[in-house]
């Protein structure tokens, strides 16, 4: 018998099962089709990334029923440093303690813990872990994916929420801007004598971003932050070969003491990192989401942010169009999405490319200049307010599930 639902997502990630989540707050049923292990992607040592939830993104977990279970593992961002390579000039952003905090850092896997824990709870949820999609078909009146072991789940729409690589938007032959940084992004935990204070620090060195995000204290009270660090790739190999003890000693010469003493916690990843754009989120019957829409430079931390936010407007205009009886992928319905997404994530892709390479200048008179830069916003509180607003994801015109 025939299982077709509202939404057929290909690709169970945080933006994908997010999506499903959103999608049955609102009635709408969908098949997950991922081909990963969920026992694989939630293990101990699986991933040691951690993502900072903006406020923004932190209302739609509200909004669809998950802060309670994160609730007490998200550590608050209450101030943010910015400075050039530790040179006088240092910008800050804290807001009031009345505005709340200008982000939460959860590990990665804590997130997906969450989300995989609620979709199993969903009956509207139809979720097929570990599964490979052979085929795919987008029709005039039907979408439909076709598993290795033969099973069919036809849908209304499909979504494609792969990442980067993404088959579906491959299929589809939707072009892409795209361009590689040359550049690798090293993933590692830390631990540290002095207490972060809340503060994510970002620090710009000619060869890329430094990172220091905070993260709540071990069981052992141990103080704790991730770290984030943007290396040359032909410097990458060899940075990834030093003795753990030589790295650290790097990582603690780029912190200048800002949290004292430092060990490193668990393994080291590297990503490779890229900038990816497509020229259209949206074709027959299809709509893309997260980074298999746009992939960017980690170096404000809103990759993930970004991709909530085509969660909650696609889920905002699928429930209307469903109000009003239309055809979920209506080309209208499609394009109303289209055209929202459009100038924000053009905006924030613009902006994080741009600081990767004003940044990456090299030289006393270019990082005079940006210091002149930062310490004319340092001064300015419209425009300091106008950052952390954009950093907290609540400018412009906001979908419901971002909304508190």
């Amino acid at each position: 018998m025939s299982d077709k639902r509202d939404l057929l997502i290909l690709g169970g990630g945080l933006v994908g099962m997010a999506l499903a989540l959103a999608a049955a707050r609102k009635g709408l049923s969908c098949h997950v089709v991922d081909r990963a292990d969920p026992a694989e992607l939630t293990a101990e040592g699986f991933d040691g990334r951690a993502s900072a939830i903006s406020t923004a993104s932190w209302n739609l977990f509200r909004n669809i029923g998950l802060a309670d279970a994160l609730e007490p593992f998200g550590c608050p961002i209450d101030a943010i440093a910015v400075t050039d390579g530790m040179k006088p000039g240092r910008l800050d952003f804290q807001p009031k303690p009345e505005e709340g905090s200008l982000g939460r850092m959860f590990p990665n896997r804590l997130l997906r813990l969450a989300l995989f824990e609620a979709a199993k709870q969903e009956p509207l949820i139809a979720w097929h872990p570990m599964a490979n999609v052979v085929e795919r078909h987008r029709g005039t009146h039907s979408v439909s994916a076709t598993l290795a072991d033969g099973t069919v789940l036809p849908a209304t729409l499909m979504v494609g929420a792969e990442g980067r690589m993404s088959p579906t938007r491959e299929e589809a032959g939707i072009t892409m801007a795209q361009w590689d940084y040359s550049h690798r992004a090293l993933i590692a935990g830390l631990t540290h004598s002095k207490s972060h204070g809340n503060t994510a620090w970002e620090i710009f060195y000619p060869a890329g971003p430094f990172a220091l995000l905070p993260l709540l204290d071990d069981e052992q009270g141990r103080h704790r932050s991730a770290l984030v660090w943007t290396v040359a790739e032909k410097d990458a190999a060899g940075t990834l070969a030093m003795p753990r003890d030589m790295f650290t000693a790097e990582v603690a010469k780029r912190m200048h003491g800002v949290l004292g003493e430092i060990e490193l916690q668990g393994p080291i990843s590297a990503y490779p990192l890229s900038f990816q754009h497509t020229v259209t989120i949206t074709a027959q019957r299809l709509a893309l989401v997260g980074d298999a829409a746009h992939g960017m430079h980690p170096i404000a931390g809103q990759g993930l942010n970004l991709g909530l936010r085509d969660v909650a407007t696609l889920v905002d205009v699928l429930a209307e169009a469903g109000r009003l009886g239309l055809d979920l992928a209506d080309a209208q319905v499609l394009k109303r999405y289209q055209d929202w997404r459009a100038l924000d994530s053009f905006m924030v892709m613009s902006a994080t490319d741009g600081l990767t390479r004003l940044f990456g200048v090299p030289g006393r008179i270019p990082s005079a200049i940006r210091r002149l830069g930062m310490g004319l916003i340092q001064r300015t509180p419209p425009l300091k307010r106008f950052f952390m607003d954009e950093a907290r994801g609540v400018t412009g015109d906001l979908p419901e599930l971002l909304k508190g």
